[in-house]
């Protein structure tokens, strides 16, 4: 398996309707055209011999690859360096606009920056998931491939005095090499384009520069309008371009990862396709990204919200809202199986579409409504039909909220009366009637006050272990849960409640590892699903938000900076940390990369009401010196 780079090995660039993934080494591992959720263009990731993908490389056969993006941008530098000299091959994708687009285009720009370099590049597409053949034509001016369906041309970069670049042969299985040798300061390359069957064009390099330039301005302009001022303003402004790489512009939605069966567990079976829009993530959006002050993309998202709500009911029991939806907003997910891939170093099945997408998730209301109490607090207001689609969504969850459900983790091992659920229906009562007071809307109040605080005593009641002296995952197990760390910023329940403060503490020696957090305990809450996992990122950032509303701001502050460390070196996420600090699952994923957010907003907040440091300073050797008992016996 030593042909798969590791996961974190991995850039992204992305034109606001797909993506690519960029390995240190220089192959585009990973593509699908025209749009996230479509079959890919290369998938190596996912098979190394049979995906397909698009290296470019040095001939030496030791060189050092590493990775940048061009300050403030989603422009990814690749920089090799060997004995001969320095080069680079500049990525990006020149932005789409606004409408869907059949084709996608793909800038490699090859440099050689010191001394000479020899290099080679590999054009080998496998479209649809290497199921669909393809024909290959070669001329100078570069090459067509071209399927029964797919078709793709990668024309030459080059100047008019070049008689060739380099040597262009055509492989067995019709890839396309070549070969070419640049000087200090040349450069030529890639310039591919899907859903375009030709003919190859010679594209000059001023023209590139030209698309760089506009690309490059686009991405300094958009996060120009973040308003974010805090601490760590690097990984914060790098987790917003993230998130707006993810985003699917036509519609405004968000996919929950650009990839598909990146291993929870390498060589288990827990492998998931992201590229689709979870009702969960949009909604945590809305927040994010008002806090850092884009409210277009915010609006967008709310947009998508609604409209998801105005469609019908949704067969299966789930309610008004499916919880999740291709990125345009279609609710075809059907769950198939790549048999004739091997995926991710031998981690089979490889997925996609995700049959998943029928469960029953009570929390997906709550957050929902927490997203449109946001953004009306920030100006955001429904509309008269709007706030009616509000007023039935409500109406559901007040005749609906009193039964068993697979929950946020998405579980395979039947439905349960899960605490998390119950506390975002709480939520969506209760942002429901704040909207309708604050806003002079008129509301069932009453029946919403009495279903709200029925959930609240439930939650005392039944969702509290007295063995475990914390609040639990479901009401038939004393099973913790890290998605109830958002009990206390959610306003359930005051930070310094004992009762919180005794959960938290529990959470501290059965789920924190050094800083990093498990979802739950598989093995004592099975889950319907063989095998293991690692930390949950997203929970790592729960828990600091949740240590910092609840004062334990040494705490928070040294697992959000150790957290920080985990991190691939572009400051990107994937889902999960494996026990040897590995990133594993979907990368990169956007629940992370929100979480990020909130925690450095939560944290920047705390710290910045704080008393001065001095004051803090004897508990900081016990912050170092308890990192919790899971580190002697890890969950899972």
């Amino acid at each position: 398996m030593t042909d798969y780079p590791l996961i974190a090995n991995h850039g992204l660039i992305g034109d606001l309707q797909s993506a690519a993934l960029v390995a240190t080494d220089g192959s585009v591992d990973w593509f699908c055209a025209p749009r996230f959720d479509s079959p890919s263009v290369f998938g190596a990731l996912l098979d190394a011999a049979n995906g397909g993908r698009c290296r470019v490389r040095p001939t030496a056969e030791v060189f050092t690859g590493k990775q940048m993006y061009f300050p403030d941008t989603a422009v990814l530098v690749t920089r090799f360096i060997t004995e001969a000299g320095v080069g680079e091959v500049v990525d990006f994708m020149p932005v789409a606009g606004p409408a869907a687009t059949p084709g996608r285009r793909l800038v490699r720009m090859v440099r050689c920056v010191r001394g000479q370099m020899d290099f080679e590049i590999e054009v080998a597409p496998r479209f649809d998931y290497g199921r669909e053949p393809h024909q290959t034509r070669v001329t100078e001016d570069g090459a067509v491939f071209e399927g029964p369906r797919t078709s793709m041309t990668a024309h030459l970069v080059r100047e008019p005095d070049d008689e060739r670049l380099g040597r262009v042969r055509v492989l067995d299985g019709g890839d396309v090499h070549v070969e070419l040798t640049l000087a200090a300061g040349q450069a030529r390359g890639l310039f591919i384009e899907t859903g375009v069957a030709g003919p190859a064009r010679s594209v000059r390099v001023a023209e590139v520069w030209r698309l760089f330039d506009e690309t490059v301005d686009f991405w300094e302009a958009w996060l120009g309008g973040s308003t974010y001022a805090g601490r760590w303003r690097d990984m914060v402004h790098r987790s917003a371009i993230t998130l707006k790489l993810m985003t699917y512009a036509p519609s405004g939605g968000l996919v929950a990862a650009p990839t598909a069966s990146l291993p929870e567990q390498i060589g288990g079976e827990r492998n998931w396709d992201y590229r689709f829009t979870w009702v969960r993530d949009a909604s945590f959006s809305v927040y994010s990204l008002l806090g850092l002050g884009f409210s277009e993309e915010a609006a967008a998202l709310a947009r998508w919200l609604r409209e998801r709500m105005e469609d019908q009911a949704h067969p299966g029991g789930s309610g008004p809202l499916n919880i999740m939806y291709r990125i345009d907003g279609s609710t075809d997910l059907t769950e198939e199986v790549l048999d004739h891939w091997e995926g991710y170093r031998g981690s089979r099945p490889v997925h996609i579409g995700n049959g998943a997408a029928g469960q029953l998730q009570l929390d997906i209301y709550g957050e929902a409504m927490d997203s449109f109490y946001v953004a009306s607090r920030h100006g955001l207001r429904a509309t008269h039909q709007g706030w009616l689609r509000i007023c039935d969504l409500l109406d559901w969850v007040a005749e609906n909220w009193d039964q068993p459900e697979e929950g946020i983790w998405e579980t395979r091992g039947g439905r349960q009366d899960f605490t998390y659920g119950r506390l975002m229906n709480w939520v969506a009562l209760d942002r429901g009637i704040r909207l309708a007071t604050d806003n002079g809307r008129p509301a069932p109040l009453e029946r919403w006050r009495a279903e709200r605080d029925a959930i609240y005593t439930q939650i005392m009641h039944r969702g509290w272990s007295p063995t475990r002296q914390a609040f639990r995952q479901h009401y038939e197990t004393d099973v913790l849960d890290a998605s109830l760390l958002r009990m206390s910023t959610l306003g359930f329940i005051s930070p310094t409640d004992p009762m919180w403060s005794s959960t938290l503490k529990a959470m501290d020696g059965e789920l924190v590892t050094d800083s990093l957090v498990y979802r739950y305990d598989p093995e004592a809450s099975p889950d319907g699903l063989r095998g293991t996992e690692g930390t949950f990122s997203l929970c790592t950032f729960a828990y600091v938000a949740a240590l910092a509303e609840s004062g334990r701001l040494d705490k928070a502050r040294i697992t959000f900076e150790k957290m920080l460390t985990y991190a691939n070196h572009l400051g990107l996420y994937s889902e999960e940390i494996a026990l040897t600090g590995e990133q594993i699952g979907n990368f990169p994923q956007a629940f992370t990369h929100l979480a990020l957010i909130d925690a450095a907003l939560a944290l920047d907040r705390q710290l910045d009401l704080a008393p001065p440091a001095q004051s803090r300073r004897r508990s900081r050797e016990a912050t170092l010196a308890a990192p919790g008992a899971a580190d002697a016996a890890p969950a899972g």
